[in-house]
Formats: structure tokens, C-alpha cells, sequence
């Protein structure tokens, strides 16, 4: 079984929703964590635009990188540049990949409109994880 990190900066809105996708994708081939630089709770919106795609992300907890450091990372997934800039080193051959995501929870707007940036960057990120999981994964018979 394969351990993946995905890191952002407050771990509440791009990796949670990422750790979702890819749980969801990975299923029993990988285990998925998430975590911040620093730790902002899981955003409310990330776990309604999650809901309306099928994925419950409301159990999900906003942790510290520094949580994870014993744990022997097989790849970690930086989602915002702060994060891949300020990313700890790990003690292991962890693959490290990034794609800086927008961030949803700066959106500005109406009520809606910060709702479909959400939603957008939700649906960036459901393709990024589909897409990881089939290049990573697909001849991975666990």
C-alpha cells in the first residue's frame, strides 16, 4: 500500500478536497493524508461542494504537516505554491509532484459566485485526481 501526502497552507480547502478525490479514486491502493504549513479547520464550502459530487469530507480534520512526519511518504502532492515553497523535507524517496491550485476560499462575490469558484477548483482538482490515480496506479492490482 502506497502512502500519498497532500499539502497546502491551511489545510482546509484544496488538499481536503483532494484527499476526497483520491481516497475515492485510490481506493484500497493507496492511503490518502492531507495536510497545512498551517492548520485553518476544514472550510464549510469544501465540504458542501464535496456533498453535491457524492464525496463526505466532513469527517475530515485540518492537520500539521509536522504531524506526518514519521510517516513514509510514497508521493506528496503540493497544491498551492506556498506550500511546495515552504514543504518540509521528508526522510524518504517520496516522488513530490505540485499543481497550484486557485484558492476557493478567496473568492469574492455574491454567495453563488464564491459558491462556483468552489465549485470550479473542486472539478480542477477531481480531474487532477483522476488523473494521478490512472498514471500512478493503473497496474496496481491490490
Amino acid at each position: 500500500m502506497k502512502n500519498i501526502l497532500v499539502l497546502c497552507t491551511g489545510n482546509s480547502c484544496r488538499s481536503q478536497i483532494a484527499e476526497g478525490y483520491l481516497r475515492h479514486f485510490a481506493g484500497n491502493k493507496a492511503t490518502i493524508y492531507s495536510a497545512g504549513i498551517e492548520t485553518h479547520g476544514v472550510n464549510p464550502k469544501a465540504i458542501q461542494v464535496m456533498a453535491e459530487d457524492g464525496i463526505d469530507i466532513s469527517h475530515h480534520t485540518s492537520n500539521n504537516v509536522d504531524e506526518y512526519i514519521n510517516i513514509r511518504f510514497d508521493y506528496v502532492i503540493t497544491v498551492c505554491d506556498n506550500a511546495k515553497e515552504n514543504c518540509p523535507y521528508f526522510p524518504t524517496k517520496a516522488q513530490r509532484f505540485h499543481y497550484n491550485f486557485p484558492d476557493p476560499a478567496k473568492a469574492t462575490g455574491t454567495p453563488d459566485e464564491v459558491m462556483n469558484e468552489f465549485r470550479l477548483v473542486r472539478d480542477m482538482i477531481k480531474t487532477y485526481s483522476v488523473d494521478f490515480i490512472n498514471q500512478h496506479f493503473a497496474h496496481d492490482s491490490q
